[in-house]
């Protein structure tokens, strides 16, 4: 009876909005710590239920992912011996959560119990983020100053030192190797964002040392390259399922600037921040790609309309999801199809570019704070079905399929029960994780291509199907399970009829 009631709303707004949600689709939210004074204020419980309450609205609108913000400025939200607590969480850098707790593993344990992704969010260079943050004294900027940049009021590791790319990589190495992460996520931050007044100047004692003739922005550039090849294999050595996503600026470089480039005219991911996007795709050295595109549809210097195809033609077979800024996208309006805001153009171009498999929502806070009725928009129409998120690997790999699927009756309660693939070892990539759950109506057909016909992700191995308070709606269905390992490769169905 649920799913009947909940297919007619999905239809109609559907039908009127001439919308299907795709059953394969990322659907993330970036919740950031840097710069949110919340954190501190709170207690350990406060925290923890804070948590849960922001992953379970992300969960409620639709989403399947969160990307969470683990280390804002070389710094940890998580039990770390390589770097000391986050002053975000604690307010004071070093000062750990009173009672003890892990912030990191308490969110993975809130977005897997949701079937959702946890992706871990890190600035690889970013040591403080203004002036008046407060190092400790035994802080390496302080005993080996040679290996930092001071630019802006920030103090930044120098890219140019193997010493300082090895150290990134150990932070990462020690999180993929503690954690049950399903990727690990950085920013748009490598070298500082330019000023123009004021160009940066403090890594020149490093371009002499280390340049070898080369040309200061092919230098820098391949200082970064080192990084993020490097992190690559670290990530690969130790869990080869675990991702590696880059959310670079949105414009990797202007058309006036190269032939390859898109029509904008703004700041240059490769100029700028020598962050050459498109090398590390064409190299696989990145999972996927998350253009921030947090502009208006068509802004003049940065048309986000435009962008965006412009990331799905220079993919070079990456994934692609696309960075919406909420607070734009549901404050500007759409005369093309005369909205009040830009939600449904948006979503609907994502779908439409082949390349592009999905969007992430800046900043999460604004879905779970429903901002101009956006999660409403978003848990009605855009995201009201259950995605899985796209497999990747060896798609003709798959899990095994679930056993002894079975529909069981218990104190006027209706389940939907199996028993678990065997699992034995380490953990592997065909691990299953999580488990979809399918139901078809006596008159409909079988199609497991249909998100409507989801009703549940889940890493349990039990779903209510019926409430005998409600009436009977399960009676003559049909039901598929299958199963969803670490790269979301689906296996074969298991089904039963009731």
């Amino acid at each position: 009876m649920q799913r009947l009631i909940l297919s007619l709303l999905i239809f109609l707004s559907l039908t009127a909005f001439g919308q299907n949600n795709p059953k394969r689709e990322f659907r993330g939210a970036w919740l950031h710590v840097i710069g949110q004074s919340q954190w501190a204020s709170k207690t350990t419980e406060q925290q923890k239920k804070y948590i849960e309450e922001q992953i379970e609205k992300l969960h409620q609108s639709g989403c399947n992912a969160v990307i969470f913000q683990v280390r804002p400025t070389a710094d940890a939200l998580y039990i770390s011996e390589l770097e000391p607590w986050s002053q975000y969480l604690t307010g004071k850098r070093g000062k750990a959560p009173n009672p003890l707790y892990d912030p990191m593993e308490y969110a993975i344990e809130q977005a897997h119990k949701r079937g959702m992704e946890f992706h871990a969010w890190l600035n690889p260079y970013r040591v403080t983020s203004t002036e008046k943050d407060v190092l400790p004294a035994d802080h390496i900027s302080k005993k080996e100053p040679h290996r930092f940049m001071k630019y802006r009021g920030q103090v930044l590791f120098n890219p140019a030192y193997q010493e300082n790319r090895d150290f990134i990589c150990e932070v990462v190495r020690d999180i993929v190797s503690r954690y049950d992460v399903d990727a690990i996520h950085m920013d748009d931050y490598f070298y500082p964002y330019p000023d123009a007044k004021n160009p940066l100047k403090a890594d020149m004692e490093s371009y002499k040392e280390f340049g070898n003739g080369m040309e200061l922005g092919d230098w820098r550039r391949h200082n970064v390259n080192l990084l993020i090849e490097q992190l690559y294999k670290t990530i690969k050595d130790e869990k080869e399922w675990v991702r590696f996503g880059i959310s670079p600026f949105g414009i990797w470089r202007n058309k006036k600037s190269d032939p390859r480039g898109s029509d904008s005219n703004g700041l240059q991911n490769y100029d700028s921040l020598y962050a050459d996007i498109l090398l590390w795709a064409k190299n696989g050295w990145v999972d996927y790609l998350a253009p921030q595109l947090y502009w208006s549809l068509d802004l003049k210097v940065a048309p986000s309309r435009h962008l965006a195809k412009w990331w799905n033609d220079n993919s070079y077979g990456v994934d692609v999801y696309i960075g919406q800024d909420v607070n734009r996208t549901m404050s500007e309006a759409d005369p093309g199809n005369h909205d009040s805001n830009e939600l449904d153009t948006k979503v609907r171009i994502s779908r439409q570019l082949p390349n592009v498999n999905g969007n992430i929502w800046w900043h999460g806070y604004w879905v779970t704070g429903n901002l101009k009725g956006v999660a409403d928009s978003l848990a009605l129409k855009h995201q009201s079905t259950i995605a899985i998120p796209p497999a990747y690997g060896n798609k003709n790999i798959k899990p095994d399929k679930v056993n002894n699927l079975r529909i069981v009756r218990d104190k006027g309660k209706l389940y939907l029960k199996w028993d678990k693939p065997k699992q034995s070892g380490p953990m592997k990539a065909t691990d299953p994780v999580k488990y979809v759950v399918y139901q078809f109506f006596p008159e409909e057909d079988i199609d497991t291509e249909d998100a409507e016909a989801i009703i549940s992700m889940t890493p349990y191995s039990t779903v209510l199907i019926e409430d005998e308070s409600m009436g009977p709606g399960a009676q003559g269905c049909r039901f598929i399970v299958t199963a969803i390992d670490r790269m979301n490769r689906e296996s074969a169905p298991a089904m039963v009829k009731y």
